[in-house]
């Protein structure tokens, strides 16, 4: 066996000693590369009378004589641009005589964008049990007077292309459908059953209330705990007031919410007054005439009710406060991803509304700091140079997240900070966004200024070339204000952003009270107020020295 070993080897060295006899192999001239096109090339090697080579330089005469870029093309037709049309990004809005509101905005394209944006939701539910927005949702686009179940709807959106949803924030809830144009008609009169003609069957709503109890248990069991999370941060902020109220519908409330009791709140809450009908893509005229048929010359389902007038809409002001919310818990370990055991914190202050002058100073503020997780996907445009990710996801090894969040609302507004570390760091976690944080009154540089303000104009600008965004961009400004701010507008307003007032904006929020959620385990949270001293000086808890390598 080892001389059969041997004599393969042997074999081997006389082969590569032959190899390394033979003469190497030269290529010939017409292997080399020809040319780009532009210049003369006729580099390469050359065989000499004397069995020498010489190596030819390639040559600079031009052959094909070609204008700089910065000049047009010869013998081309000159270009005509498209100029922009100021129309294209104006909403029209209508008020109809019961006191609905129609607005929509001209796009080119076959397809449209209908729906409506009502003002609704869980801030309103505090005479309520807490979750029936939660259960709007899933009973949305179910059996109506006109449509016996979910799948004739279904039938209906299909034979034009059409798809739907329904999506609750917590003082709003939309309705909304994306359809071809010419099937605006079809479109509306789906809405308005939808909306104010439901039968909300017994059946139904004990679908919607299993759905509810497996979505909660679900949400319980993944890794990313933020749904969660924000409740209770919003809890903490509003001592579960207003906009603290549960978006998520507690377990307890499942059995209290009926038929019933979501048909007094729709009565009192889907009112014409507190909606608004947003189209896009669609004509003004047609969309007005079809909301009059379906709409206003049509009965809610609920106006011939008899029974309770219901209970008053609470048009309290939200107020922040600041507080606690904590749950000491075990989250799973979700194997599949590669995380450990990890111990959720979330620290907010209060921030400003989308009416106040300082929102979009705290829009590019919140795109400053940025944040994401460690093993997120991504690319250009992510974020990676946010303060976040250097300050925090590539300096402590032991962060799995960290992001800002910007919640504004007509009246409040919330700015936390999410993240997540092992529960034997959430000490040093917590030291850790209490720093960003302080350090969010620096003056930011140039440069980071900047990119900020680059980077929240292209999400801007990208997320309006969505029909669905634009959409629910002319909904919510119109439910607010009466009337749709240009693009333009917020461009401006962002380009004109001093490195002064994001300080400014800053040490406004950073001088309000400190809210807290957190949840797994959670031993380890320090204290509430000595997070808060720790805000209110360099960031630091009690003289702590904190470490790179736990």
């Amino acid at each position: 066996m080892h001389m059969r070993i041997l004599g393969i080897l042997t074999t081997k060295w006389h082969s590569m000693s032959r190899g390394f006899a033979t003469k190497p192999s030269v290529p010939r001239i017409d292997e080399v590369g020809s040319g780009t096109g532009i210049g003369k090339i006729t580099g390469g090697l050359r065989n000499n009378l004397d069995g020498s080579y010489t190596i030819n330089t390639p040559s600079t005469e031009i052959v094909t004589k070609l204008p700089p870029l910065t000049d047009a093309l010869p013998d081309l037709p000159e270009v005509e641009y498209a100029q922009p049309l100021v129309e294209s990004n104006s909403a029209t809005v209508t008020i109809l005589k019961n006191g609905l509101r129609v607005a929509s905005e001209a796009r080119f394209g076959q397809f449209c964008t209908v729906g409506l944006v009502i003002d609704s939701g869980p801030r309103y539910e505090v005479t309520y049990p807490g979750g029936i927005s939660h259960f709007l949702e899933k009973l949305a686009f179910n059996s109506t007077k006109n449509f016996p179940n979910k799948d004739a709807i279904l039938k209906e959106l299909e034979k034009n292309g059409g798809i739907c949803d329904c999506q609750c924030s917590r003082d709003t809830l939309i309705y909304a459908a994306s359809i071809d144009s010419r099937a605006i008609e079809s479109v509306t009169r789906l809405l308005a059953d939808v909306t104010l003609r439901p039968t909300l069957q017994e059946e139904e709503v004990s679908l919607a209330r299993r759905a509810i109890q497996f979505e909660l248990e679900t949400l319980g069991m993944r890794p990313e705990q933020e749904p969660i999370l924000m409740d209770m941060i919003h809890a903490a902020a509003y001592r579960e007031n207003t906009l603290g109220l549960p978006k998520l519908c507690p377990l307890k409330n499942l059995g209290a919410i009926n038929r019933d009791v979501i048909l007094n709140y729709l009565k009192n809450h889907h009112t014409p007054e507190r909606m608004v009908i947003a189209g896009v893509g669609v004509d003004h005229e047609e969309l007005v005439e079809n909301v009059e048929n379906f709409f206003v010359k049509e009965p809610a389902v609920w106006s011939s009710k008899e029974g309770e007038d219901g209970t008053e809409v609470d048009k309290s002001v939200a107020q922040y406060t600041g507080g606690l919310c904590k749950e000491q818990c075990e989250i799973p370990i979700y194997a599949a991803a590669g995380l450990p055991e990890l111990a959720h914190v979330v620290i907010g202050l209060e921030g400003c509304s989308h009416q106040d002058p300082d929102f979009v100073t705290l829009c590019v503020l919140n795109i400053m700091m940025g944040g994401g997780g460690s093993f997120s996907a991504g690319g250009p445009g992510k974020g990676m140079y946010s303060r976040l990710y250097t300050n925090v996801l590539n300096r402590y090894h032991w962060m799995y997240s960290a992001t800002a969040y910007n919640h504004s609302y007509v009246d409040s507004g919330l700015f936390c900070i999410h993240a997540s570390a092992p529960p034997k760091n959430v000490k040093d976690m917590v030291e850790v966004v209490t720093r960003e944080m302080v350090n969010m009154a620096s003056s930011p540089g140039r440069e980071e200024l900047s990119r900020s303000k680059i980077q929240l104009q292209s999400m801007l600008l990208m997320n309006l070339e969505s029909r669905p965004v634009v959409f629910e961009d002319v909904g919510r400004q119109v439910l607010a204000t009466g009337h749709r701010k240009r693009p333009d507008h917020f461009i401006d307003e962002i380009e004109r952003v001093k490195a002064s007032d994001i300080q400014r904006v800053a040490k406004r929020v950073l001088a309000t009270p400190v809210s807290v959620a957190a949840r797994g385990d959670i031993g380890g949270l320090p204290e509430i107020k000595e997070i808060q001293n720790a805000l209110l000086q360099d960031g630091r808890l009690s003289n702590r020295r904190l470490s790179l390598f736990k």
